[in-house]
């Protein structure tokens, strides 16, 4: 009897895949595991909506508009970064790659233009109805994932998928509902909504863990990673070139310049130095790790929201102090530093001196804030001291690591 090649084969993607496929989870050890065009696609798309959110913070800053720009920030990514992560776990367990599944990920990219769209007035006037209305749309798609993998699946796996259907419904009726309440209202309960969307993975995989892929997973927060630093360097670029065009003063841009590209090359260094998927044993260790991310995703982005608000203050555009402006690169310079020490690095660190230059990095970045202007230049070169530091460690101990082991085989022998 024949049988059911996207049965038999659930993990294999072919050249050209069947238009519906049954949606069964994939090999969590499965080999060669890379991340697919519609995933890249994906991320592209998604980074539009980080870029437009960093501009609009940049705005707000420059402005001296602290408060509303950072808590319109926050709740803008939060919505970016928690639709982004639920589809990559997802996907790491369950992408079919049939038909229905490319064309519900179209809707949720759909989904993201709409809430790229409404960040602006997000920012000018607290009005959350298109990013409300985007993101609505990107998880009632999820939803719909997750129902198809409930009719693939049994037992308690069939209970994890309708659990991730039912709390992500119940969660967009909640912020729904937020659109009809008062203004003075909503910042009591957009928290509460905050805490219920970050509760629902924990609950529906409580008994029971979903097929995530360790190695996959890893590669796919990198790549993002990658493409949020990609968008910070070009932020920052068009920032300088802007500064160039309208004002010709190259001796104060310069060192902005050179200082974010410093931050921008040691940020890469830092985060892809070691590879963490051996870290992601557990779903204990994987939740702490994916939602420490929204700090590594936010601070990256943040950074060159920073680096255009250096730029209008060194040409005397920014109606904020110097030493204000420098802040908005090295606080979230710093918090890059630390926080990708605390959920990457740390967890293939040996010794107390290996473990102490990311945290000592990030607090001298923080101090260079109190030079002012020469602040970023000075940021930049703490964080290129930071890299060689951990590279010269990192080489001393696989030296002696070496040592070792030779003597270790020479012993044997």
């Amino acid at each position: 009897m024949a049988s059911d090649p996207a049965a038999a084969a659930p993990h294999s993607h072919p050249v050209d895949p069947p238009p519906v496929r049954r949606m069964v989870p994939r090999d969590r050890h499965e080999p060669h595991r890379v991340s697919t065009p519609l995933e890249l696609f994906f991320d592209l798309c998604f980074v539009v909506a980080v870029g437009q959110a960093g501009r609009e913070l940049a705005h707000a800053l420059a402005a001296g508009h602290y408060g509303d720009g950072l808590r319109g920030y926050a709740l803008a990514f939060f919505a970016i970064w928690w639709a982004w992560m639920n589809f990559t776990w997802f996907a790491s367990a369950y992408d079919v790659d049939d038909v229905p599944y490319r064309i519900t990920t179209l809707v949720q990219i759909a989904g993201v233009l709409i809430l790229a769209a409404g960040v602006p007035r997000l920012f000018a006037t607290q009005d959350l109805t298109l990013v409300i209305a985007g993101y609505v749309v990107m998880r009632l798609a999820m939803v719909t994932q997750w129902l198809r993998a409930a009719a693939s699946e049994q037992g308690l796996a069939r209970r994890v998928a309708l659990g991730y259907a039912a709390g992500i419904t119940l969660c967009q009726v909640g912020w729904v509902v937020v659109l009809f309440l008062p203004h003075d209202v909503r910042p009591y309960v957009i928290p509460l909504g905050v805490l219920c969307e970050l509760a629902v993975p924990v609950i529906a995989e409580l008994r029971m863990r979903t097929s995530w892929h360790p190695h996959h997973i890893a590669e796919r927060y990198g790549l993002f990673t990658l493409i949020v630093l990609g968008e910070t360097v070009a932020a920052a670029t068009v920032a300088v070139q802007s500064g160039v065009d309208e004002h010709e003063d190259l001796g104060r841009l310069v060192p902005v310049a050179a200082g974010g590209l410093l931050i921008c090359f040691s940020a890469w260094w830092i985060y892809f130095a070691r590879s963490v998927h051996e870290h992601l044993r557990s779903n204990r260790q994987a939740l702490v790790w994916g939602y420490g991310h929204y700090l590594v995703f936010g601070s990256a982005a943040a950074i060159g929201t920073g680096l255009e608000v250096a730029v209008e203050s060194a040409v005397r555009q920014a109606h904020i102090p110097d030493t204000a402006a420098t802040a908005t690169v090295t606080v979230p310079t710093a918090l890059y530093l630390l926080t990708v020490w605390l959920l990457h690095s740390r967890h293939t660190k040996r010794g107390a001196a290996a473990q102490a230059v990311a945290p000592v990095g990030a607090a001298l970045v923080l101090a260079c804030t109190a030079l002012g202007g020469a602040g970023v230049l000075a940021a930049g070169l703490v964080c290129a001291l930071t890299v060689a530091v951990g590279v010269l460690i990192h080489g001393r101990e696989s030296r002696r690591a070496g040592v070792w082991a030779r003597g270790r085989r020479a012993g044997a022998g």
